[in-house]
């Protein structure tokens, strides 16, 4: 069990059962009602906490234990919260639908890390209700469809439909900025753009003719010769990065 996957479980389950005897009350005070989120923005998160009854709980903390862990430890815990919360916020914001309705529930975050664990492992084999085995990409399609439809036709009774549709949305976001973001990706971008800004013209073809080969090093003149040559008959685009690099460096020495 991850750390913060074991955090939530704990929370989630002491907050129903130290707000049961008086669950009216706590909805009242910290449920999201979108037309009064202005005037308590506050409850984007204390809504995410709550549970009208044990199998809503239940539910809910099934789908953090079983996709939370192996998602906690590929993005690493800091990243997990913060997308456990943010699609939780997103769910609560795309539920301006039914602008009156008290939500609550952790349903829209829980579906962000399904989105989440989908998004790494679309292949993996979930089986529902243990029998059923559906691949994971598929699954979130489908759950994805199923709540638009029920939000739209507003058959779905007094689930938050749009709240787990918008946990999808949330999720996806959160890990599209953290993968833009990672070193991995900063550094590939990075190659890219030296890369692209590195490469050779005519006019750096009729630079390097001019130079004076013998003035060289014996073994880089021969080196110098060889990728000119290359150059002059295949063209200067069908060089290595590491033969324009030289190149350059034979021009500005």
């Amino acid at each position: 069990m991850t750390p913060w996957v074991l955090r939530l479980l704990i929370a989630n389950t002491l907050i129903f059962f130290i707000t049961a005897p008086i669950l009216g009350q706590v909805v009242r005070d910290f449920s999201w009602v979108p037309a009064l989120g202005f005037a308590r923005p506050w409850t984007l998160i204390t809504y995410q906490f709550l549970h009208a009854n044990f199998l809503h709980l239940l539910f809910n903390m099934i789908g953090l234990f079983f996709f939370g862990p192996r998602l906690e430890a590929k993005i690493g815990s800091r990243h997990f919260l913060g997308m456990y919360l943010v699609s939780g916020v997103v769910g609560g914001l795309l539920s301006v639908t039914t602008p009156w309705a008290s939500i609550i529930g952790s349903s829209g975050a829980v579906f962000g890390v399904l989105l989440g664990f989908a998004r790494y492992w679309p292949d993996e084999r979930i089986y529902i209700w243990g029998v059923i085995p559906v691949r994971a990409r598929v699954m979130v399609i489908g759950l994805a469809l199923i709540s638009i439809w029920l939000g739209f036709s507003g058959t779905g009774g007094s689930i938050a439909h749009f709240a787990h549709l918008g946990g999808f949305v949330g999720g996806w976001i959160y890990l599209r900025l953290l993968e833009r973001n990672s070193p991995a990706e900063r550094f590939r971008r990075k190659v890219e753009e030296v890369e692209v800004g590195s490469i050779p013209t005519s006019r750096d073809l009729e630079r390097w003719r001019g130079l004076d080969a013998g003035a060289l090093h014996p073994l880089n003149r021969q080196e110098f010769e060889r990728i000119l040559m290359k150059a002059q008959v295949a063209g200067v685009r069908s060089l290595s990065a590491q033969e324009r690099a030289f190149m350059k460096r034979m021009a500005d020495d």
